[in-house]
């Protein structure tokens, strides 16, 4: 009989213990914590990356070919206009040259003749042997051939020296054509230079620009250039200067783009306002962060609490309804910011949201434990 009451004990107990280990493994082993929607600011940026450049840069070009004999300023200098900056010394041609002297030859040859034949009807018109109109244009081609002797000599000189007359050295003579900063000279003592002509652009010897007038050039993905417009004020960050934003307007944005990488992108240019404090050189590497939607105060939610249907990709949220027990709910989605998105639709202010990859601090400690 004991033995009965025993086995019958040690049987209930089982039952009982079976029954316990049921209760609880029917539960989730994973309690999930909620989130209430909440309003904020949203506002939604793209970042353009470029460098900002001076508003206009001047290149100097020398008006003759030559040789560099002096470069009078460096690099980082400020000039006026017409402040001296290099000199170049003339190599002619030795054809060049020699075609010349003939050409001055001829023409004194010319002149020589027209000489004599002027004299001798020179006193035959005062004779009255010859009409007054025919000495007339005895004593203009006289004169043309005066004129031609000049003109072959100047033409000499000039490949001789670069320059003819008193003037001096005007062509040799580089000089600024604007006021500014010299930002490179690419040049040395000793290099030879090409003058700018109708199909050669020349050699350049300096290049001059103000450096109070910076634009912003970068560029920006065709899926956001047809949200920006001319005139809106953008902030642009620069890579050496840390902890700094210059404010900007945009001036331009370009009517094509170019294909970069398989992606399309649109050239911006932006006029920069500089601080006094700060030296902005040009080149330097630049981000825009440029504004193309805001929304203030609106009913948002974390990006993270968001789950998409796996066949509509619409998303949705699970809100609770009870212990533990939550439901699904479609919603519709408004801006975003990458951390906050805009409810349009399907939410209030007072639902309780299921942060779906997050455990309980109880249920990590016991799985820590």
């Amino acid at each position: 009989m004991k033995k009965k009451l025993i086995f019958g004990g040690i049987a209930v107990a089982l039952v009982a213990v079976l029954i316990w280990f049921g209760k609880k493994n029917s539960k989730s082993p994973v309690e999930f914590e909620t989130e209430k929607p909440f309003k904020t600011n949203i506002v939604r940026k793209t970042v353009a990356t470029g460098k900002v450049v001076p508003l206009e840069e001047v290149e100097i070009k020398p008006q003759i070919s030559g040789i560099i004999d002096k470069i009078f300023v460096e690099e980082g200098a400020e000039v006026e206009k017409g402040d001296l900056i290099a000199k170049v010394r003339v190599v002619p041609n030795e054809q060049a040259l020699t075609g010349a002297q003939g050409r001055v030859s001829k023409a004194q040859l010319q002149l020589n003749n027209s000489k004599i034949v002027y004299g001798r009807n020179k006193k035959l018109y005062e004779s009255g042997v010859i009409s007054r109109k025919e000495f007339e244009n005895l004593e203009l081609a006289y004169d043309q051939a005066k004129q031609d002797v000049k003109n072959a000599q100047n033409d000499y000189q000039i490949i001789r020296r670069g320059y003819t007359g008193s003037g001096g050295s005007a062509n040799t003579n580089i000089r600024a054509t604007t006021s500014g900063m010299i930002l490179e000279i690419p040049v040395k003592e000793g290099y030879q230079v090409i003058q700018s002509n109708n199909f050669n652009a020349g050699t350049t010897i300096a290049s001059i620009a103000d450096m109070s007038k910076m634009i912003f050039e970068g560029k920006v993905d065709e899926a956001e250039v047809g949200k920006l417009v001319v005139g809106i004020d953008i902030e642009v960050g620069l890579g050496a200067i840390d902890d700094k934003k210059f404010p900007a307007k945009l001036t331009f944005i370009a009517p094509k783009g170019t294909e970069e990488s398989g992606a399309v992108q649109f050239k911006i240019k932006a006029d920069v306002i500089l601080d006094k404090d700060y030296f902005v050189r040009a080149g330097y590497s630049a981000n825009a962060d440029i504004v193309l939607e805001q929304k203030d105060s609106v009913l948002s939610i974390k990006e993270s609490l968001l789950q998409f249907d796996k066949k509509t990709e619409k998303p949705y949220v699970e809100i609770k309804t009870g212990d533990q027990e939550f439901e699904r709910k479609d919603i519709k989605l408004g801006i975003s910011d990458g951390i906050n998105v805009e409810i349009d639709s399907g939410l209030t202010a007072d639902n309780e949201i299921k942060i779906w990859n997050k455990t309980s601090k109880k249920e990590k400690d016991k799985e820590e434990n």
